[in-house]
Protein backbone atom coordinates (compact mmCIF):
# COMPACT_ATOMS: atom_id res chain seq x y z
CA UNK A 1 0.00 0.00 0.00
CA UNK A 2 1.95 3.38 -1.09
CA UNK A 3 0.47 7.04 0.74
CA UNK A 4 -0.85 8.00 -2.71
CA UNK A 5 -3.59 5.38 -2.59
CA UNK A 6 -6.63 6.53 -1.03
CA UNK A 7 -6.11 6.28 3.46
CA UNK A 8 -9.54 6.11 4.58
CA UNK A 9 -9.14 3.29 7.01
CA UNK A 10 -5.46 2.34 6.28
CA UNK A 11 -4.57 1.49 9.92
CA UNK A 12 -8.15 -0.35 10.91
CA UNK A 13 -7.49 -2.18 7.79
CA UNK A 14 -3.87 -3.52 8.66
CA UNK A 15 -5.12 -4.58 11.69
CA UNK A 16 -7.86 -6.64 10.98
CA UNK A 17 -5.60 -7.95 7.96
CA UNK A 18 -3.34 -9.31 10.57
CA UNK A 19 -5.93 -11.15 12.78
CA UNK A 20 -6.47 -14.20 9.55
CA UNK A 21 -2.95 -14.85 10.21
CA UNK A 22 -2.47 -15.18 13.47
CA UNK A 23 -4.26 -18.71 14.15
CA UNK A 24 -1.74 -20.74 11.99
CA UNK A 25 1.04 -19.06 14.00
CA UNK A 26 -0.95 -19.72 17.83
CA UNK A 27 -1.43 -23.24 16.92
CA UNK A 28 2.61 -23.56 15.78
CA UNK A 29 3.43 -21.64 18.95
CA UNK A 30 1.16 -23.93 21.46
CA UNK A 31 3.85 -26.65 20.96
CA UNK A 32 4.67 -28.46 24.41
CA UNK A 33 7.74 -27.12 24.02
CA UNK A 34 6.36 -23.46 23.68
CA UNK A 35 4.57 -23.95 26.67
CA UNK A 36 7.32 -24.97 28.78
CA UNK A 37 9.11 -21.99 27.83
CA UNK A 38 6.22 -19.59 28.99
CA UNK A 39 6.47 -21.34 32.55
CA UNK A 40 9.79 -19.86 32.27
CA UNK A 41 8.38 -16.19 32.88
CA UNK A 42 7.89 -14.49 35.91
CA UNK A 43 6.88 -16.80 38.94
CA UNK A 44 4.29 -18.64 36.35
CA UNK A 45 1.69 -18.57 38.73
CA UNK A 46 -0.91 -16.73 36.74
CA UNK A 47 -0.02 -18.78 33.68
CA UNK A 48 -0.55 -22.09 35.17
CA UNK A 49 -3.18 -21.19 36.52
CA UNK A 50 -5.02 -20.21 33.15
CA UNK A 51 -3.09 -21.77 30.50
CA UNK A 52 -3.45 -18.33 28.58
CA UNK A 53 -2.16 -17.05 25.44
CA UNK A 54 0.61 -19.87 24.65
CA UNK A 55 1.02 -17.97 21.76
CA UNK A 56 1.82 -14.92 23.35
CA UNK A 57 4.93 -16.56 24.88
CA UNK A 58 6.48 -18.58 22.12
CA UNK A 59 7.63 -15.96 20.07
CA UNK A 60 8.36 -13.73 23.09
CA UNK A 61 11.56 -16.40 23.43
CA UNK A 62 13.13 -15.80 20.31
CA UNK A 63 16.36 -14.46 19.42
CA UNK A 64 15.10 -11.34 18.11
CA UNK A 65 16.12 -10.10 14.59
CA UNK A 66 18.58 -7.47 13.89
CA UNK A 67 16.93 -4.77 12.18
CA UNK A 68 18.55 -3.73 8.31
CA UNK A 69 18.77 -0.26 9.22
CA UNK A 70 22.17 2.09 10.02
CA UNK A 71 21.14 4.71 12.78
CA UNK A 72 22.24 7.88 11.15
CA UNK A 73 21.35 10.95 13.41
CA UNK A 74 21.25 10.68 16.77
CA UNK A 75 22.65 14.51 17.43
CA UNK A 76 20.36 17.67 18.05
CA UNK A 77 18.72 19.38 14.79
CA UNK A 78 19.39 22.99 15.57
CA UNK A 79 19.60 25.81 12.56
CA UNK A 80 19.74 22.58 9.76
CA UNK A 81 22.63 21.28 11.18
CA UNK A 82 23.34 18.33 13.54
CA UNK A 83 24.99 18.91 16.57
CA UNK A 84 25.97 17.78 19.99
CA UNK A 85 24.14 18.99 23.28
CA UNK A 86 25.63 21.84 24.67
CA UNK A 87 26.69 20.40 27.57
CA UNK A 88 28.01 17.06 25.64
CA UNK A 89 25.73 14.89 27.30
CA UNK A 90 24.13 11.70 26.02
CA UNK A 91 21.48 9.64 26.89
CA UNK A 92 20.48 5.83 25.61
CA UNK A 93 17.53 4.80 23.64
CA UNK A 94 16.38 1.22 24.61
CA UNK A 95 15.50 -1.88 21.95
CA UNK A 96 12.33 -2.70 24.23
CA UNK A 97 12.18 -6.29 22.60
CA UNK A 98 15.54 -6.90 24.79
CA UNK A 99 16.10 -3.57 27.32
CA UNK A 100 20.04 -3.29 25.94
CA UNK A 101 20.94 0.40 24.02
CA UNK A 102 20.21 0.68 20.45
CA UNK A 103 22.30 3.65 20.02
CA UNK A 104 23.60 6.70 22.85
CA UNK A 105 21.41 10.19 21.74
CA UNK A 106 22.65 14.01 22.31
CA UNK A 107 20.34 15.23 25.74
CA UNK A 108 19.60 18.08 25.08
CA UNK A 109 18.53 20.72 27.91
CA UNK A 110 17.60 24.41 28.26
CA UNK A 111 21.07 25.59 27.03
CA UNK A 112 20.21 23.31 23.98
CA UNK A 113 16.33 24.70 23.81
CA UNK A 114 17.60 28.26 23.68
CA UNK A 115 19.95 27.50 21.07
CA UNK A 116 17.26 25.84 18.79
CA UNK A 117 14.39 28.56 19.87
CA UNK A 118 16.85 31.73 18.63
CA UNK A 119 17.46 29.36 15.05
CA UNK A 120 13.65 29.16 14.98
CA UNK A 121 13.06 32.73 15.36
CA UNK A 122 15.77 34.27 13.04
CA UNK A 123 14.00 31.49 10.45
CA UNK A 124 10.55 33.41 11.26
CA UNK A 125 11.75 36.82 11.33
CA UNK A 126 14.24 37.26 8.79
CA UNK A 127 14.20 33.82 6.88
CA UNK A 128 12.28 32.56 4.07
CA UNK A 129 9.82 30.35 4.83
CA UNK A 130 7.05 32.51 5.90
CA UNK A 131 8.14 35.04 2.81
CA UNK A 132 7.88 32.77 0.12
CA UNK A 133 4.72 31.99 -1.40
CA UNK A 134 2.56 29.32 0.02
CA UNK A 135 2.91 26.95 -3.68
CA UNK A 136 6.69 27.03 -2.92
CA UNK A 137 5.83 25.89 0.56
CA UNK A 138 3.70 23.42 -0.42
CA UNK A 139 6.15 22.17 -2.86
CA UNK A 140 8.92 21.50 -0.30
CA UNK A 141 6.00 19.59 1.84
CA UNK A 142 4.96 17.36 -1.41
CA UNK A 143 9.09 16.56 -2.07
CA UNK A 144 8.94 15.52 1.85
CA UNK A 145 6.30 12.91 1.63
CA UNK A 146 7.70 12.00 -1.71
CA UNK A 147 11.28 11.22 0.28
CA UNK A 148 9.40 9.53 2.98
CA UNK A 149 8.26 6.76 0.41
CA UNK A 150 11.62 6.26 -1.07
CA UNK A 151 12.88 5.55 2.28
CA UNK A 152 9.92 4.18 3.71
CA UNK A 153 11.71 0.50 4.74
CA UNK A 154 14.29 2.58 6.77
CA UNK A 155 11.84 4.90 8.38
CA UNK A 156 9.69 1.71 9.32
CA UNK A 157 12.93 -0.28 10.90
CA UNK A 158 13.66 2.77 12.96
CA UNK A 159 10.37 3.26 14.34
CA UNK A 160 9.79 -0.65 15.05
CA UNK A 161 13.07 -0.83 16.71
CA UNK A 162 12.86 2.29 19.03
CA UNK A 163 9.19 1.71 19.78
CA UNK A 164 8.54 -1.79 19.40
CA UNK A 165 5.41 -1.76 17.41
CA UNK A 166 5.09 -4.26 14.93
CA UNK A 167 6.83 -3.77 11.33
CA UNK A 168 3.51 -5.20 9.73
CA UNK A 169 1.85 -1.80 11.85
CA UNK A 170 5.15 0.33 11.26
CA UNK A 171 5.29 -0.26 7.57
CA UNK A 172 1.88 -1.20 6.09
CA UNK A 173 0.07 1.79 8.05
CA UNK A 174 2.28 4.31 10.07
CA UNK A 175 5.00 5.20 7.12
CA UNK A 176 2.11 5.48 4.58
CA UNK A 177 0.13 7.63 7.15
CA UNK A 178 3.28 9.67 7.77
CA UNK A 179 3.31 10.72 4.30
CA UNK A 180 -0.42 11.14 3.53
CA UNK A 181 -0.68 13.92 6.20
CA UNK A 182 2.11 15.95 4.79
CA UNK A 183 0.40 15.77 1.70
CA UNK A 184 -2.79 16.96 3.27
CA UNK A 185 -1.37 19.84 4.88
CA UNK A 186 1.09 20.59 1.37
CA UNK A 187 -2.34 21.15 -0.02
CA UNK A 188 -3.76 23.43 2.57
CA UNK A 189 -0.61 25.54 2.34
CA UNK A 190 -1.65 27.57 -0.42
CA UNK A 191 -5.68 27.95 0.33
CA UNK A 192 -5.41 29.66 3.86
CA UNK A 193 -7.06 32.81 2.99
CA UNK A 194 -8.48 35.62 4.53
CA UNK A 195 -11.67 37.56 4.79
CA UNK A 196 -13.37 40.96 3.78
CA UNK A 197 -16.30 41.67 6.06
CA UNK A 198 -18.65 44.54 5.07
CA UNK A 199 -18.27 47.34 7.12
CA UNK A 200 -21.23 49.68 8.92
CA UNK A 201 -19.67 52.87 7.36
CA UNK A 202 -17.31 53.89 4.91
CA UNK A 203 -14.80 51.31 5.67
CA UNK A 204 -12.75 48.43 3.68
CA UNK A 205 -12.39 46.02 6.50
CA UNK A 206 -10.53 42.75 5.99
CA UNK A 207 -9.40 39.81 8.31
CA UNK A 208 -5.99 38.10 7.89
CA UNK A 209 -4.79 35.06 9.36
CA UNK A 210 -1.08 35.05 10.10
CA UNK A 211 1.13 32.36 11.12
CA UNK A 212 1.32 32.56 14.65
CA UNK A 213 5.43 32.43 14.95
CA UNK A 214 7.75 29.77 16.54
CA UNK A 215 5.72 26.56 17.32
CA UNK A 216 6.96 24.69 19.95
CA UNK A 217 5.82 21.13 20.01
CA UNK A 218 6.58 18.05 22.30
CA UNK A 219 5.32 14.65 21.08
CA UNK A 220 5.19 11.22 22.55
CA UNK A 221 5.95 7.83 22.57
CA UNK A 222 3.86 5.76 21.48
CA UNK A 223 3.18 7.09 17.83
CA UNK A 224 5.81 9.11 17.01
CA UNK A 225 5.80 9.33 13.29
CA UNK A 226 2.33 9.98 13.23
CA UNK A 227 2.51 13.05 15.78
CA UNK A 228 5.39 14.41 13.95
CA UNK A 229 2.97 14.86 10.91
CA UNK A 230 -0.03 15.88 12.83
CA UNK A 231 1.90 18.70 14.37
CA UNK A 232 4.89 19.56 12.48
CA UNK A 233 2.40 19.73 9.03
CA UNK A 234 0.03 22.21 9.74
CA UNK A 235 2.74 24.24 11.77
CA UNK A 236 4.64 24.30 8.37
CA UNK A 237 1.93 24.71 5.86
CA UNK A 238 0.94 27.77 7.73
CA UNK A 239 4.53 29.20 7.35
CA UNK A 240 5.38 28.83 11.21
CA UNK A 241 9.04 27.81 12.54
CA UNK A 242 8.96 24.91 14.84
CA UNK A 243 10.54 23.46 17.67
CA UNK A 244 10.22 19.74 18.22
CA UNK A 245 10.78 17.67 21.54
CA UNK A 246 10.88 14.30 20.86
CA UNK A 247 10.18 11.57 23.56
CA UNK A 248 12.96 10.07 25.12
CA UNK A 249 12.18 6.44 24.55
CA UNK A 250 11.67 7.41 20.71
CA UNK A 251 14.08 9.86 19.23
CA UNK A 252 15.29 8.22 16.26
CA UNK A 253 12.71 7.96 13.70
CA UNK A 254 11.75 12.21 14.28
CA UNK A 255 15.33 12.61 14.05
CA UNK A 256 15.43 10.43 10.62
CA UNK A 257 12.33 11.89 8.70
CA UNK A 258 14.07 16.02 9.63
CA UNK A 259 16.96 15.01 7.62
CA UNK A 260 14.47 14.21 4.49
CA UNK A 261 12.34 17.47 5.27
CA UNK A 262 15.73 19.55 4.77
CA UNK A 263 16.54 17.08 2.05
CA UNK A 264 13.15 18.39 0.24
CA UNK A 265 14.55 21.96 0.35
CA UNK A 266 13.06 23.12 4.19
CA UNK A 267 15.60 26.30 5.14
CA UNK A 268 17.84 26.07 7.61
CA UNK A 269 16.10 26.77 11.33
CA UNK A 270 12.87 26.35 10.37
CA UNK A 271 12.11 22.65 11.77
CA UNK A 272 14.09 22.35 15.21
CA UNK A 273 14.73 18.24 17.23
CA UNK A 274 15.46 18.63 20.43
CA UNK A 275 16.02 15.34 22.23
CA UNK A 276 15.77 14.93 25.81
CA UNK A 277 13.64 14.46 28.97
CA UNK A 278 10.66 16.31 29.99
CA UNK A 279 11.68 18.06 33.45
CA UNK A 280 14.40 19.47 31.56
CA UNK A 281 14.39 20.06 27.99
CA UNK A 282 10.21 20.15 27.96
CA UNK A 283 9.96 22.20 30.79
CA UNK A 284 12.16 24.92 29.01
CA UNK A 285 10.65 24.75 25.89
CA UNK A 286 6.93 25.11 27.77
CA UNK A 287 8.13 28.00 30.08
CA UNK A 288 10.12 29.85 27.12
CA UNK A 289 9.14 33.72 26.35
CA UNK A 290 10.41 33.05 22.39
CA UNK A 291 7.71 30.52 21.49
CA UNK A 292 4.64 31.98 20.84
CA UNK A 293 2.44 28.48 20.61
CA UNK A 294 3.04 24.69 22.07
CA UNK A 295 1.45 21.26 21.06
CA UNK A 296 1.70 19.25 23.63
CA UNK A 297 0.51 15.38 23.26
CA UNK A 298 0.86 12.59 26.02
CA UNK A 299 -0.91 12.36 29.86
CA UNK A 300 -3.18 14.44 31.27
CA UNK A 301 -0.79 15.05 34.61
CA UNK A 302 1.91 16.48 32.16
CA UNK A 303 -0.49 18.05 30.06
CA UNK A 304 -1.61 20.02 33.39
CA UNK A 305 1.84 21.03 33.97
CA UNK A 306 2.27 22.12 30.59
CA UNK A 307 -0.43 24.36 30.15
CA UNK A 308 0.72 25.80 33.79
CA UNK A 309 4.20 26.35 32.29
CA UNK A 310 2.73 28.14 29.44
CA UNK A 311 0.39 30.33 31.71
CA UNK A 312 3.48 31.23 33.90
CA UNK A 313 5.27 32.42 31.21
CA UNK A 314 3.89 34.32 28.38
CA UNK A 315 0.68 33.22 28.08
CA UNK A 316 1.34 31.29 25.01
CA UNK A 317 -1.55 29.42 24.06
CA UNK A 318 -1.40 25.74 24.30
CA UNK A 319 -3.37 22.70 22.28
CA UNK A 320 -3.22 19.29 24.40
CA UNK A 321 -4.06 15.77 23.33
CA UNK A 322 -4.33 13.85 27.02
CA UNK A 323 -5.65 10.63 28.04
CA UNK A 324 -8.40 8.76 27.97
CA UNK A 325 -10.30 5.62 28.72
CA UNK A 326 -12.58 5.00 26.06
CA UNK A 327 -15.96 3.24 26.41
CA UNK A 328 -16.31 0.60 23.87
CA UNK A 329 -20.04 -0.21 23.24
CA UNK A 330 -21.67 -3.58 21.91
CA UNK A 331 -25.77 -3.06 21.96
CA UNK A 332 -27.67 -6.76 21.76
CA UNK A 333 -28.17 -6.50 18.48
CA UNK A 334 -24.28 -6.98 17.47
CA UNK A 335 -23.28 -9.68 15.66
CA UNK A 336 -21.02 -10.63 18.43
CA UNK A 337 -18.04 -12.21 16.19
CA UNK A 338 -17.51 -9.29 14.36
CA UNK A 339 -18.22 -6.78 18.17
CA UNK A 340 -15.77 -9.37 19.56
CA UNK A 341 -12.64 -8.76 16.97
CA UNK A 342 -13.52 -4.95 16.43
CA UNK A 343 -13.28 -4.51 20.61
CA UNK A 344 -10.18 -6.53 21.05
CA UNK A 345 -8.35 -4.50 18.08
CA UNK A 346 -9.77 -1.23 19.76
CA UNK A 347 -8.03 -1.90 22.99
CA UNK A 348 -4.94 -4.31 21.71
CA UNK A 349 -3.61 -2.10 18.72
CA UNK A 350 -0.21 -0.88 19.55
CA UNK A 351 0.52 -3.13 22.43
CA UNK A 352 -2.69 -1.09 24.27
CA UNK A 353 -0.25 2.11 24.20
CA UNK A 354 -3.21 4.10 22.37
CA UNK A 355 -4.48 7.49 23.90
CA UNK A 356 -8.11 6.56 22.47
CA UNK A 357 -8.08 2.81 22.98
CA UNK A 358 -11.47 1.34 23.74
CA UNK A 359 -10.22 -0.12 27.21
CA UNK A 360 -13.82 0.43 28.65
CA UNK A 361 -15.70 -2.80 26.86
CA UNK A 362 -19.32 -2.50 27.93
CA UNK A 363 -21.48 -5.15 26.60
CA UNK A 364 -25.56 -5.81 26.73
CA UNK A 365 -26.66 -8.64 28.89
CA UNK A 366 -28.01 -10.38 26.39
CA UNK A 367 -24.81 -10.93 24.43
CA UNK A 368 -22.34 -10.73 27.55
CA UNK A 369 -21.54 -14.17 28.27
CA UNK A 370 -21.08 -15.27 24.58
CA UNK A 371 -18.65 -12.22 24.39
CA UNK A 372 -16.77 -12.74 26.86
CA UNK A 373 -16.14 -16.72 26.17
CA UNK A 374 -14.97 -15.42 22.47
CA UNK A 375 -12.91 -12.81 23.83
CA UNK A 376 -11.05 -14.60 26.28
CA UNK A 377 -10.62 -16.98 23.40
CA UNK A 378 -9.74 -14.36 21.14
CA UNK A 379 -7.08 -13.06 23.60
CA UNK A 380 -5.73 -16.27 23.90
CA UNK A 381 -4.92 -16.43 20.53
CA UNK A 382 -3.38 -13.18 20.01
CA UNK A 383 0.82 -13.87 19.01
CA UNK A 384 2.98 -11.81 20.60
CA UNK A 385 6.70 -11.86 19.89
CA UNK A 386 9.19 -9.86 18.46
CA UNK A 387 8.02 -7.06 16.30
CA UNK A 388 9.72 -7.90 13.27
CA UNK A 389 8.61 -11.68 12.52
CA UNK A 390 5.63 -12.00 10.27
CA UNK A 391 2.43 -13.04 11.81
CA UNK A 392 3.24 -10.98 15.26
CA UNK A 393 0.13 -8.88 16.32
CA UNK A 394 1.72 -7.65 19.59
CA UNK A 395 5.29 -6.42 20.35
CA UNK A 396 6.95 -5.26 24.05
CA UNK A 397 5.36 -2.56 25.71
CA UNK A 398 7.70 0.49 25.25
CA UNK A 399 10.13 0.45 28.42
CA UNK A 400 10.55 -1.01 32.07
CA UNK A 401 8.59 1.42 33.66
CA UNK A 402 5.46 0.94 31.23
CA UNK A 403 5.58 -2.86 31.71
CA UNK A 404 5.76 -3.32 35.38
CA UNK A 405 3.12 -0.53 35.56
CA UNK A 406 0.70 -2.45 33.26
CA UNK A 407 1.04 -5.21 36.22
CA UNK A 408 0.39 -3.32 39.28
CA UNK A 409 -2.88 -2.19 37.15
CA UNK A 410 -3.64 -6.13 36.10
CA UNK A 411 -2.89 -6.81 40.49
CA UNK A 412 -5.39 -4.58 41.30
CA UNK A 413 -7.90 -5.88 38.89
CA UNK A 414 -7.38 -9.57 40.93
CA UNK A 415 -7.31 -7.94 44.22
CA UNK A 416 -10.32 -5.57 43.68
CA UNK A 417 -12.90 -9.09 42.43
CA UNK A 418 -12.97 -8.79 38.58
CA UNK A 419 -12.75 -12.32 37.00
CA UNK A 420 -8.79 -12.67 35.50
CA UNK A 421 -10.28 -14.65 32.45
CA UNK A 422 -6.58 -14.56 30.23
CA UNK A 423 -3.26 -13.10 30.40
CA UNK A 424 -2.14 -11.13 33.80
CA UNK A 425 1.79 -11.86 33.24
CA UNK A 426 4.59 -11.10 31.07
CA UNK A 427 5.35 -12.76 28.18
CA UNK A 428 8.57 -14.76 28.08
CA UNK A 429 11.66 -14.20 30.04
CA UNK A 430 13.05 -10.75 27.91
CA UNK A 431 12.21 -7.66 26.91
CA UNK A 432 9.03 -6.01 28.26
CA UNK A 433 6.34 -8.56 26.74
CA UNK A 434 2.87 -9.18 28.46
CA UNK A 435 0.44 -11.50 27.95
CA UNK A 436 -3.03 -9.79 26.25
CA UNK A 437 -5.22 -9.54 29.65
CA UNK A 438 -9.17 -9.67 29.68
CA UNK A 439 -11.05 -8.94 32.82
CA UNK A 440 -14.92 -9.70 33.35
CA UNK A 441 -17.36 -8.80 35.86
CA UNK A 442 -15.61 -5.33 35.94
CA UNK A 443 -17.35 -2.81 38.33
CA UNK A 444 -17.03 1.29 37.18
CA UNK A 445 -15.49 1.82 40.62
CA UNK A 446 -12.46 -0.13 40.19
CA UNK A 447 -9.60 1.13 39.04
CA UNK A 448 -8.99 -1.61 36.33
CA UNK A 449 -12.37 0.45 34.82
CA UNK A 450 -11.63 4.54 35.61
CA UNK A 451 -7.78 5.02 35.19
CA UNK A 452 -5.72 4.85 31.45
CA UNK A 453 -4.14 1.48 31.93
CA UNK A 454 -1.90 2.01 28.54
CA UNK A 455 -1.10 -1.48 28.14
CA UNK A 456 -3.36 -4.66 26.54
CA UNK A 457 -5.67 -4.80 29.54
CA UNK A 458 -9.32 -5.41 28.02
CA UNK A 459 -12.12 -4.32 31.18
CA UNK A 460 -15.55 -5.91 30.36
CA UNK A 461 -18.41 -4.33 32.07
CA UNK A 462 -21.94 -5.59 31.73
CA UNK A 463 -25.13 -2.84 31.50
CA UNK A 464 -29.10 -3.64 30.40
CA UNK A 465 -30.15 -0.63 28.89
CA UNK A 466 -29.56 2.77 26.35
CA UNK A 467 -29.82 5.37 29.11
CA UNK A 468 -27.86 3.30 31.61
CA UNK A 469 -24.73 2.82 29.26
CA UNK A 470 -24.49 6.69 28.62
CA UNK A 471 -24.51 7.59 32.12
CA UNK A 472 -22.16 5.18 32.86
CA UNK A 473 -19.77 5.85 29.88
CA UNK A 474 -19.89 9.47 30.42
CA UNK A 475 -19.05 9.16 33.64
CA UNK A 476 -14.99 9.90 33.51
CA UNK A 477 -13.11 12.35 34.05
CA UNK A 478 -11.48 11.44 30.58
CA UNK A 479 -13.79 12.05 26.80
CA UNK A 480 -11.08 11.13 24.20
CA UNK A 481 -13.50 8.65 22.20
CA UNK A 482 -15.73 5.93 22.27
CA UNK A 483 -16.47 3.37 20.35
CA UNK A 484 -20.31 2.40 19.35
CA UNK A 485 -21.36 -1.48 17.69
CA UNK A 486 -24.41 -1.83 16.74
CA UNK A 487 -27.33 -2.70 14.12
CA UNK A 488 -29.70 -0.15 14.62
CA UNK A 489 -29.40 3.49 13.63
CA UNK A 490 -31.14 4.85 16.40
CA UNK A 491 -29.23 3.70 18.82
CA UNK A 492 -26.54 4.70 16.92
CA UNK A 493 -27.64 7.82 16.44
CA UNK A 494 -28.72 8.34 20.11
CA UNK A 495 -25.18 6.88 21.46
CA UNK A 496 -22.94 8.81 19.15
CA UNK A 497 -24.63 12.49 20.36
CA UNK A 498 -24.97 11.36 23.67
CA UNK A 499 -21.52 10.36 24.71
CA UNK A 500 -19.49 13.60 25.84
CA UNK A 501 -15.98 12.65 23.55
CA UNK A 502 -14.45 13.95 20.46
CA UNK A 503 -14.70 11.48 18.41
CA UNK A 504 -17.06 8.56 17.82
CA UNK A 505 -16.61 4.88 15.74
CA UNK A 506 -19.42 3.47 14.84
CA UNK A 507 -18.99 -0.02 13.69
CA UNK A 508 -15.39 1.01 13.05
CA UNK A 509 -12.00 2.00 15.30
CA UNK A 510 -9.35 4.13 14.74
CA UNK A 511 -9.77 5.21 11.53
CA UNK A 512 -7.70 8.25 11.21
CA UNK A 513 -7.90 10.19 8.31
CA UNK A 514 -5.49 12.92 7.79
CA UNK A 515 -8.47 15.58 7.05
CA UNK A 516 -10.64 13.84 10.37
CA UNK A 517 -10.03 16.00 13.55
CA UNK A 518 -9.04 14.54 16.62
CA UNK A 519 -8.86 15.58 20.42
CA UNK A 520 -11.02 15.19 23.35
CA UNK A 521 -14.05 16.71 25.55
CA UNK A 522 -13.04 17.23 29.19
CA UNK A 523 -9.32 16.13 30.45
CA UNK A 524 -8.80 14.81 27.51
CA UNK A 525 -7.41 17.76 26.07
CA UNK A 526 -8.08 21.26 24.33
CA UNK A 527 -8.15 22.11 20.68
CA UNK A 528 -8.17 19.59 17.62
CA UNK A 529 -5.53 17.86 15.57
CA UNK A 530 -6.16 17.15 12.12
CA UNK A 531 -8.01 18.18 9.27
CA UNK A 532 -8.26 22.06 8.80
CA UNK A 533 -9.19 22.38 12.46
CA UNK A 534 -5.37 22.02 13.56
CA UNK A 535 -4.50 24.63 11.16
CA UNK A 536 -6.16 26.88 13.40
CA UNK A 537 -4.18 25.98 16.38
CA UNK A 538 -0.84 27.81 14.28
CA UNK A 539 -2.81 30.75 12.79
CA UNK A 540 -3.16 34.84 14.40
CA UNK A 541 -6.55 36.17 13.25
CA UNK A 542 -5.51 39.98 12.54
CA UNK A 543 -8.24 42.72 11.71
CA UNK A 544 -7.20 45.54 9.06
CA UNK A 545 -9.60 48.51 8.59
CA UNK A 546 -9.03 51.87 6.61
CA UNK A 547 -10.91 54.28 5.36
CA UNK A 548 -12.34 54.17 1.59
CA UNK A 549 -12.67 57.33 -0.01
CA UNK A 550 -15.36 58.43 -2.41
CA UNK A 551 -16.43 54.78 -2.56
CA UNK A 552 -18.22 53.42 -5.89
CA UNK A 553 -20.38 50.87 -3.71
CA UNK A 554 -19.73 50.06 0.06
Amino acid sequence: MTARRAASSVLSRCLLARSSSSSAAAAAASSPASKSALHGAGDGTLLRRFGTAPAAAAAATEEPIQPAVEIKYTQLLINGNFVDAASGKTFPTMDPRTGEVIARVAEGDSEDIDRAVAAARRAFDEGPWPRMTAYERCRVLLRFADLIEQHADEIAALETWDNGKTLAQSAGAEVPMLARCMRYYAGWADKIHGLVVPADGAHHAQVLHEPVGVAGQIIPWNFPLLMFAWKVGPALACGNTVVLKTAEQTPLSALYVASLLHEAGLPDGVLNVVSGFGPTAGAALCSHMGVDKLAFTGSTGTGQIVLELAARSNLKPVTLELGGKSPFIVMDDADVDQAVELAHHAVFFNQGQCCCAGSRTFVHERVYDEFVEKSKARAMKRVVGDPFRNGVEQGPQIDEEQFKKILRYVQSGVDSGATLLAGGDRAGNRGFYIQPTVFADAKDDMKIAREEIFGPVQTILKFSGVEEVIRRANASQYGLAAGVFTRSLDAANTLSRALRVGTVWVNCYDVFDAGIPFGGYKMSGVGREKGVYALRNYLQTKAVVTPIRDAAWL
